[in-house]
């Protein structure tokens, strides 16, 4: 596991997954589809343990202009600016299955702030990162 200083909090949107995580795929899909294609911009998946006990997840693009939530009609999420434990994962649309069992084994070190949920950051078609906030010190 490496340290990532994430410098700024990144403002994104989305939509929530409803069916987790069988929706996930078609989340990101109506996502990808409903944006310009010449926008690069970085995709997330964002979630955390409601108070149900029940993983609520989250299908969000960075966002690039001020409004574009209202404007697709999506929720609007922030990603806190701090530093963050991080595993790398290649080649992750063959191992989605796997993506899980890297957050259940990240969540075991101490460094991990509990309380906060986790991002998985698709940095392009071949790398994504799992990205758990560390609890400040």
């Amino acid at each position: 596991m490496e340290i990532f200083n994430l410098s700024n909090d990144v403002t994104v949107f989305g939509v929530q997954v409803k069916e987790f995580p069988k929706g996930i795929g078609e989340a990101f899909e109506g996502l990808v589809k409903m944006l310009s294609s010449t926008d690069k911009r970085s995709y997330y998946g964002i979630f955390h343990m409601a108070e149900s006990g029940n993983m609520v997840y989250y299908a969000t693009a960075e966002q690039k202009r001020v409004g574009e939530a209202e404007k697709y009609n999506c929720d609007q999420l922030t990603i806190e600016k701090g530093k963050y434990l991080v595993e790398t994962v290649l080649d992750w649309r063959g191992k989605t299955d796997t993506i899980k069992d890297i957050f259940e084994g990240m969540m075991q070190d101490a460094r991990v702030d509990n309380k906060k949920g986790g991002v998985e950051w698709y940095k392009n078609e071949k790398e994504m990162w799992c990205m758990l906030k560390m609890v400040q010190q």
